[in-house]
């Protein structure tokens, strides 16, 4: 796959940002059909660092209620990316 078609957007919330502050830990939005390898080689080539690993989430949004009945939440595919001490992304 296509780096940036991997990538859609880093996350940048409360704890994300405890996570790059503290471990060197960013996370990102990633598409649903990208594997670790993936997201790997994909960091790697767009941020020019160093990634030590990366753990996978999917993660389902919260049931909506509406007027006709519950309106089911989104599933969305989160990485979390572990990089060298001595690299940092300055997006973050």
């Amino acid at each position: 796959m296509i780096p940036t078609e991997v990538i859609r957007r880093p996350l940048i919330t409360e704890k994300a940002n405890g996570g790059a502050s503290d471990a060197n830990r960013y996370t990102f939005e990633i598409d649903a059909r990208a594997t670790k390898t993936d997201v790997k080689s994909a960091v790697t080539a767009l941020y020019k660092v160093r990634v030590l690993s990366v753990s996978v989430l999917n993660r389902k949004a919260a049931d909506r209620a509406s007027k006709f009945g519950l309106i089911a939440g989104k599933w969305e595919k989160r990485a979390i990316v572990r990089v060298h001490p001595q690299d940092k992304i300055e997006l973050f």
